[in-house]
Protein backbone atom coordinates (compact mmCIF):
# COMPACT_ATOMS: atom_id res chain seq x y z
CA UNK A 1 0.00 0.00 0.00
CA UNK A 2 1.68 3.19 -1.20
CA UNK A 3 1.22 6.69 0.19
CA UNK A 4 0.39 7.82 -3.31
CA UNK A 5 -2.51 5.36 -3.46
CA UNK A 6 -3.75 6.56 -0.08
CA UNK A 7 -3.69 10.17 -1.31
CA UNK A 8 -5.70 9.12 -4.35
CA UNK A 9 -8.17 7.22 -2.18
CA UNK A 10 -8.69 10.18 0.17
CA UNK A 11 -9.25 12.55 -2.75
CA UNK A 12 -11.96 10.31 -4.24
CA UNK A 13 -13.52 9.74 -0.81
CA UNK A 14 -13.73 13.50 -0.20
CA UNK A 15 -14.91 14.46 -3.67
CA UNK A 16 -17.11 11.38 -4.32
CA UNK A 17 -16.42 12.08 -7.98
CA UNK A 18 -13.56 10.65 -10.03
CA UNK A 19 -13.36 13.60 -12.40
CA UNK A 20 -13.08 16.22 -9.64
CA UNK A 21 -10.63 14.08 -7.69
CA UNK A 22 -8.45 13.59 -10.78
CA UNK A 23 -8.45 17.35 -11.41
CA UNK A 24 -7.48 18.01 -7.79
CA UNK A 25 -4.62 15.49 -8.07
CA UNK A 26 -3.51 16.70 -11.52
CA UNK A 27 -3.78 13.25 -13.09
CA UNK A 28 -6.16 11.71 -15.62
CA UNK A 29 -9.40 9.99 -14.54
CA UNK A 30 -8.39 6.60 -16.07
CA UNK A 31 -5.05 6.67 -14.22
CA UNK A 32 -6.82 7.49 -10.97
CA UNK A 33 -9.34 4.69 -11.48
CA UNK A 34 -6.57 2.17 -12.15
CA UNK A 35 -4.74 3.12 -8.93
CA UNK A 36 -7.93 2.73 -6.86
CA UNK A 37 -8.58 -0.68 -8.41
CA UNK A 38 -4.98 -1.72 -7.62
CA UNK A 39 -5.42 -0.61 -4.01
CA UNK A 40 -8.67 -2.53 -3.68
CA UNK A 41 -7.00 -5.67 -5.04
CA UNK A 42 -4.14 -5.33 -2.56
CA UNK A 43 -6.53 -4.87 0.37
CA UNK A 44 -8.97 -7.54 -0.84
CA UNK A 45 -11.96 -5.23 -0.37
CA UNK A 46 -14.04 -2.82 -2.44
CA UNK A 47 -13.66 0.75 -1.23
CA UNK A 48 -16.29 2.42 -3.40
CA UNK A 49 -19.68 1.59 -4.85
CA UNK A 50 -19.73 3.00 -8.36
CA UNK A 51 -22.36 3.51 -10.98
CA UNK A 52 -22.67 5.92 -13.90
CA UNK A 53 -24.12 8.69 -11.78
CA UNK A 54 -22.56 8.41 -8.32
CA UNK A 55 -19.68 7.22 -6.17
CA UNK A 56 -20.14 6.17 -2.54
CA UNK A 57 -17.87 4.72 0.13
CA UNK A 58 -18.38 1.15 1.20
CA UNK A 59 -18.13 0.08 4.84
CA UNK A 60 -14.48 -0.89 4.17
CA UNK A 61 -13.86 2.47 2.56
CA UNK A 62 -15.31 4.35 5.54
CA UNK A 63 -13.13 2.26 7.85
CA UNK A 64 -9.99 3.03 5.84
CA UNK A 65 -10.60 6.77 5.45
CA UNK A 66 -9.66 7.79 8.99
CA UNK A 67 -6.57 5.59 8.99
CA UNK A 68 -5.50 6.92 5.58
CA UNK A 69 -5.79 10.53 6.73
CA UNK A 70 -3.72 9.79 9.85
CA UNK A 71 -1.02 7.98 7.84
CA UNK A 72 -0.79 10.84 5.33
CA UNK A 73 -0.61 13.40 8.15
CA UNK A 74 2.17 11.44 9.86
CA UNK A 75 4.09 11.17 6.59
CA UNK A 76 3.76 14.91 5.96
CA UNK A 77 4.85 15.73 9.51
CA UNK A 78 7.93 13.51 9.14
CA UNK A 79 8.76 15.12 5.79
CA UNK A 80 8.54 18.65 7.20
CA UNK A 81 10.59 17.69 10.27
CA UNK A 82 13.35 16.15 8.16
CA UNK A 83 13.40 19.16 5.83
CA UNK A 84 13.81 21.50 8.80
CA UNK A 85 16.65 19.40 10.23
CA UNK A 86 18.37 19.28 6.84
CA UNK A 87 18.02 23.05 6.46
CA UNK A 88 19.44 23.63 9.94
CA UNK A 89 22.42 21.38 9.20
CA UNK A 90 23.25 23.26 6.00
CA UNK A 91 25.42 26.39 6.48
CA UNK A 92 23.49 29.61 6.05
CA UNK A 93 24.57 31.69 3.08
CA UNK A 94 25.36 35.30 3.95
CA UNK A 95 26.11 38.01 1.41
CA UNK A 96 27.66 41.41 1.97
CA UNK A 97 28.57 44.56 0.06
CA UNK A 98 31.77 46.00 1.48
CA UNK A 99 31.62 45.66 5.26
CA UNK A 100 31.48 42.56 7.45
CA UNK A 101 32.26 42.12 11.17
CA UNK A 102 35.65 40.48 11.75
CA UNK A 103 35.68 36.70 12.21
CA UNK A 104 31.91 36.42 11.81
CA UNK A 105 31.93 32.60 11.60
CA UNK A 106 33.55 32.26 15.04
CA UNK A 107 31.14 34.84 16.46
CA UNK A 108 28.12 32.75 15.41
CA UNK A 109 29.44 29.25 16.16
CA UNK A 110 28.52 26.71 17.37
CA UNK A 111 24.76 27.21 17.07
CA UNK A 112 24.81 28.35 13.46
CA UNK A 113 27.18 27.59 10.62
CA UNK A 114 27.51 30.52 8.22
CA UNK A 115 29.20 30.56 4.84
CA UNK A 116 30.04 34.05 3.62
CA UNK A 117 29.18 34.22 -0.06
CA UNK A 118 32.06 35.06 -2.39
CA UNK A 119 29.96 37.28 -4.66
CA UNK A 120 30.46 40.80 -3.33
CA UNK A 121 27.59 42.67 -4.99
CA UNK A 122 25.81 46.03 -4.57
CA UNK A 123 23.16 46.45 -1.88
CA UNK A 124 20.16 46.19 -4.19
CA UNK A 125 21.52 42.97 -5.73
CA UNK A 126 22.14 41.34 -2.35
CA UNK A 127 18.65 42.34 -1.16
CA UNK A 128 17.18 40.75 -4.31
CA UNK A 129 19.14 37.54 -3.68
CA UNK A 130 17.82 37.24 -0.12
CA UNK A 131 14.26 37.81 -1.38
CA UNK A 132 14.58 35.12 -4.07
CA UNK A 133 16.25 32.63 -1.71
CA UNK A 134 19.74 32.34 -3.19
CA UNK A 135 21.00 33.93 0.06
CA UNK A 136 19.65 33.43 3.56
CA UNK A 137 20.98 36.70 4.96
CA UNK A 138 22.86 39.76 3.76
CA UNK A 139 24.54 42.82 5.24
CA UNK A 140 23.48 45.64 2.95
CA UNK A 141 21.79 49.03 2.76
CA UNK A 142 18.06 49.14 2.08
CA UNK A 143 15.33 51.72 2.44
CA UNK A 144 12.00 50.95 4.05
CA UNK A 145 10.12 50.63 0.76
CA UNK A 146 12.78 48.34 -0.70
CA UNK A 147 12.56 46.01 2.31
CA UNK A 148 8.77 45.93 2.30
CA UNK A 149 8.33 45.30 -1.43
CA UNK A 150 10.86 42.44 -1.29
CA UNK A 151 9.26 40.85 1.78
CA UNK A 152 12.37 41.43 3.92
CA UNK A 153 12.97 42.30 7.54
CA UNK A 154 15.89 44.69 8.12
CA UNK A 155 17.77 44.59 11.45
CA UNK A 156 20.10 47.49 12.18
CA UNK A 157 23.68 46.30 12.71
CA UNK A 158 25.73 49.44 12.18
CA UNK A 159 25.09 53.15 11.85
CA UNK A 160 28.23 54.34 10.04
CA UNK A 161 28.98 58.08 10.01
CA UNK A 162 30.37 59.04 6.60
CA UNK A 163 33.41 61.29 6.22
CA UNK A 164 34.68 63.50 3.47
CA UNK A 165 38.08 63.63 1.79
CA UNK A 166 39.59 67.04 1.07
CA UNK A 167 42.88 68.49 -0.12
CA UNK A 168 45.31 69.59 2.57
CA UNK A 169 44.24 69.86 6.19
CA UNK A 170 41.73 67.41 7.62
CA UNK A 171 39.53 69.92 9.45
CA UNK A 172 35.80 69.17 9.93
CA UNK A 173 33.51 70.52 7.22
CA UNK A 174 29.80 71.45 7.41
CA UNK A 175 27.51 69.28 5.30
CA UNK A 176 26.46 72.21 3.14
CA UNK A 177 30.05 72.63 1.93
CA UNK A 178 30.44 69.01 0.81
CA UNK A 179 30.24 67.69 -2.75
CA UNK A 180 28.70 64.27 -3.45
CA UNK A 181 29.58 62.18 -6.49
CA UNK A 182 26.74 60.47 -8.38
CA UNK A 183 27.11 57.97 -11.21
CA UNK A 184 23.53 57.71 -12.44
CA UNK A 185 24.31 55.67 -15.55
CA UNK A 186 25.66 52.68 -13.60
CA UNK A 187 23.12 50.51 -11.67
CA UNK A 188 25.94 49.32 -9.41
CA UNK A 189 25.66 52.62 -7.55
CA UNK A 190 21.84 52.92 -7.45
CA UNK A 191 21.63 52.72 -3.63
CA UNK A 192 24.46 55.22 -3.18
CA UNK A 193 22.94 57.58 -5.75
CA UNK A 194 19.60 57.66 -3.90
CA UNK A 195 21.34 58.27 -0.59
CA UNK A 196 23.71 60.94 -1.94
CA UNK A 197 21.09 62.87 -3.91
CA UNK A 198 18.67 63.00 -0.97
CA UNK A 199 21.47 64.07 1.37
CA UNK A 200 22.52 66.83 -1.03
CA UNK A 201 18.94 68.08 -1.33
CA UNK A 202 18.40 68.14 2.46
CA UNK A 203 21.82 69.46 3.49
CA UNK A 204 22.44 71.90 0.62
CA UNK A 205 25.45 69.97 -0.65
CA UNK A 206 26.60 70.06 -4.27
CA UNK A 207 26.10 67.12 -6.66
CA UNK A 208 28.78 66.25 -9.23
CA UNK A 209 28.10 63.63 -11.88
CA UNK A 210 30.83 61.14 -12.83
CA UNK A 211 30.95 58.37 -15.42
CA UNK A 212 34.18 56.53 -14.62
CA UNK A 213 33.32 54.50 -11.52
CA UNK A 214 34.94 57.19 -9.40
CA UNK A 215 32.70 56.68 -6.38
CA UNK A 216 35.61 54.77 -4.85
CA UNK A 217 39.28 53.90 -5.39
CA UNK A 218 41.95 55.87 -7.23
CA UNK A 219 39.36 57.51 -9.49
CA UNK A 220 37.62 58.93 -6.40
CA UNK A 221 40.85 60.53 -5.19
CA UNK A 222 41.43 61.92 -8.67
CA UNK A 223 38.03 63.63 -8.52
CA UNK A 224 38.87 65.16 -5.10
CA UNK A 225 42.11 66.58 -6.51
CA UNK A 226 40.30 67.86 -9.61
CA UNK A 227 37.42 69.48 -7.70
CA UNK A 228 39.66 70.76 -4.87
CA UNK A 229 36.75 70.63 -2.40
CA UNK A 230 35.65 68.21 0.35
CA UNK A 231 33.96 65.19 -1.28
CA UNK A 232 31.76 62.76 0.64
CA UNK A 233 33.14 59.23 0.82
CA UNK A 234 30.81 56.34 0.11
CA UNK A 235 30.75 53.40 2.56
CA UNK A 236 32.39 51.25 -0.12
CA UNK A 237 35.83 50.36 1.26
CA UNK A 238 38.76 51.72 -0.74
CA UNK A 239 41.27 49.26 -2.12
CA UNK A 240 43.99 51.91 -2.34
CA UNK A 241 45.56 54.15 0.30
CA UNK A 242 44.63 57.81 0.68
CA UNK A 243 47.23 59.94 -1.16
CA UNK A 244 49.46 62.08 1.12
CA UNK A 245 48.06 65.29 -0.40
CA UNK A 246 44.52 64.43 0.78
CA UNK A 247 43.02 63.93 4.21
CA UNK A 248 39.85 62.44 5.63
CA UNK A 249 37.68 64.83 7.66
CA UNK A 250 34.47 64.72 9.67
CA UNK A 251 31.23 66.04 8.18
CA UNK A 252 29.06 67.99 10.62
CA UNK A 253 25.68 69.63 10.97
CA UNK A 254 24.32 67.16 10.02
CA UNK A 255 26.48 64.03 10.07
CA UNK A 256 25.46 61.74 7.17
CA UNK A 257 24.80 58.22 8.51
CA UNK A 258 24.78 55.08 6.37
CA UNK A 259 22.87 52.20 7.98
CA UNK A 260 24.00 48.62 7.45
CA UNK A 261 21.07 46.19 7.76
CA UNK A 262 21.09 42.45 8.31
CA UNK A 263 18.42 41.35 5.84
CA UNK A 264 16.33 38.20 6.15
CA UNK A 265 13.10 37.04 4.54
CA UNK A 266 10.21 38.13 6.75
CA UNK A 267 8.68 34.63 6.71
CA UNK A 268 11.95 32.80 7.48
CA UNK A 269 11.43 31.50 11.02
CA UNK A 270 14.27 28.95 11.14
CA UNK A 271 15.98 28.85 14.55
CA UNK A 272 19.44 29.13 12.96
CA UNK A 273 18.45 32.35 11.20
CA UNK A 274 17.02 33.71 14.45
CA UNK A 275 20.28 32.84 16.23
CA UNK A 276 22.35 34.74 13.66
CA UNK A 277 20.08 37.78 13.90
CA UNK A 278 20.06 37.80 17.71
CA UNK A 279 23.83 37.24 17.93
CA UNK A 280 24.78 39.97 15.47
CA UNK A 281 22.35 42.50 16.96
CA UNK A 282 23.70 41.76 20.47
CA UNK A 283 27.30 42.02 19.24
CA UNK A 284 26.52 45.31 17.49
CA UNK A 285 24.96 46.64 20.70
CA UNK A 286 28.08 45.70 22.66
CA UNK A 287 30.22 47.63 20.18
CA UNK A 288 27.81 50.63 20.15
CA UNK A 289 27.48 50.23 16.37
CA UNK A 290 23.73 50.82 16.56
CA UNK A 291 24.16 54.23 18.21
CA UNK A 292 23.70 57.49 16.31
CA UNK A 293 26.62 59.96 16.38
CA UNK A 294 26.55 62.88 18.78
CA UNK A 295 25.01 66.12 17.58
CA UNK A 296 22.77 66.55 14.55
CA UNK A 297 22.79 63.64 12.16
CA UNK A 298 20.97 62.63 8.98
CA UNK A 299 19.51 59.49 7.39
CA UNK A 300 17.15 59.31 4.39
CA UNK A 301 13.47 59.89 5.13
CA UNK A 302 12.67 56.25 4.28
CA UNK A 303 15.47 54.71 6.33
CA UNK A 304 13.96 51.71 8.21
CA UNK A 305 16.01 52.39 11.35
CA UNK A 306 15.06 55.97 12.21
CA UNK A 307 13.18 54.81 15.32
CA UNK A 308 16.05 52.63 16.56
CA UNK A 309 18.44 55.54 16.12
CA UNK A 310 16.14 57.83 18.08
CA UNK A 311 14.32 59.87 15.48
Amino acid sequence: MELRQLRYFVAVAEELHYGRAAERLHISSPALSQQIIALERELGAELFVRDRRSVALTAAGRSLLGDARRMLALAEDARQRLRRKAAEATPLRMGYVSWLPDDIAALLAPRAAVRVDEWVLPSHAQADRVAEGSLDLALAWVDGTGAETRGLTAHLIRAEPLHAVRPGVAEPVPAGSVTVLVESGNPTWSSWNRFAQEFAADAGARVAGVDDGGITGDAFYAHVRRLRVPVLESPKRHTSATPPSLGQCRVTDPVPVWTWSLLQRADDDRPTVGHVVDSLVAYAESRTWRTAPAGRWWVPADDPHRTVLGR
